[in-house]
């Protein structure tokens, strides 16, 4: 697996929490809170079927399943020696797709019963599968220590081999020791992907066929370079969570999405360095890592033991 270099990302947080002081909060709409376990570390987080919502562990690879509406809910999948970072839920085939962090692996679970669908390794064993987007027939997942996406067919049938994608143009910056391509979602065709660059601080869109990426100028403020996490696509409007920032910026597109314009961004009291978000008509769930108390596995010891950690939702 490929290491992080830790005093390169140190030194990339300490640069975004000094620019946070300058970031102005334009929206603060009542949040309310969804407990996870303690010690969970959690990243993603994908909604399925009505209010129930699935996130997934980093120290472990455990999955917890609750209730949007009620709060309640419990471990649904109990794994070890393994990862869980960004995922999505195929509600039509009950699966709910997982990207496995390090050694370039993604697992696939039935929503039903916990079921493993299957474990395919993706990328290299250098790799780390970081978010997913599904299309109508393949789930895309990014790497983010290297220009690459990984494209898992799938359907009725099963799984098809996978296929490594060499992102270029601006998206397929790489720098040893930094982030690089993280959130990802695509057009409701599938024939468009957009993606975020962490280290760089920006969102692109990338063509599935040949990997050419374009970046998305945004006016009104941009986003925060080091910041940029989990992302999501809703027709013309893209949302980036911007981890260290505690915030997430509600980008407007333009109809053939090449250009966009940051139209607020949405902080919170309970926003604790939030990794990822679902968003489900005018709900947002975002995931709070706590990554300002210890990175995890493999890059580091992770949060203290006894760290709480929950899901906080806001109102669009």
């Amino acid at each position: 697996m490929r290491r992080l270099n830790l005093p390169v990302a140190l030194a990339t947080v300490a640069l975004a929490t000094v620019a946070l002081l300058a970031v102005p909060a334009s929206a603060r709409p009542a949040a309310t809170s969804v407990p996870l376990p303690v010690d969970f570390q959690p990243e993603g987080i994908a909604i399925g079927t009505g209010d129930t919502f699935y996130v997934g562990s980093l120290r472990d690879g455990d999955i917890y399943r609750g209730d949007l509406s009620t709060g309640k809910g419990a471990v649904f999948i109990d794994n070890t020696g393994r990862a869980a970072v960004g995922m999505r839920v195929d509600e039509a085939r009950k699966l709910l797709f997982v990207a496995g962090g390090p050694g370039g692996h993604v697992y696939v679970y039935d929503t039903r019963d916990g079921s493993q669908v299957a474990d395919v390794a993706v990328g290299p064993p250098t790799a780390f599968t970081n978010d997913v987007a599904l299309t109508g027939d393949a789930a895309y997942f990014t790497d983010t220590f290297a220009p690459f996406l990984y494209k898992l067919p799938y359907g009725d049938s099963g799984f098809g081999p996978p296929e490594a994608i060499h992102v270029t143009g601006p998206a397929g910056s790489s720098t040893p020791g930094t982030f690089g391509l993280n959130g990802i979602d695509a057009t409701p065709d599938g024939s468009t992907l957009v993606v975020d660059h962490t280290a760089l601080g920006i969102v692109a869109l990338v063509d599935p066929a040949t990997g050419v990426s374009t970046q998305i100028p945004i006016a009104g403020g941009g986003l925060l370079a080091g910041t940029p996490d989990g992302l999501q696509l809703e027709g013309h409007r893209l949302f980036v969570v911007q981890n260290f920032a505690s915030s997430i910026v509600e980008i407007a597109l333009s109809g053939d999405l090449s250009r966009g314009t940051v139209v607020r961004t949405i902080t919170s009291e309970l926003f604790h360095v939030p990794t990822t978000m679902a968003v489900k008509g005018d709900l947002i769930a975002a995931v709070n890592g706590r990554f300002d108390l210890g990175f995890p596995p493999p890059f580091g010891p992770g949060a203290p033991p006894g760290t709480t950690f929950d899901v906080v939702l806001v109102r669009r």
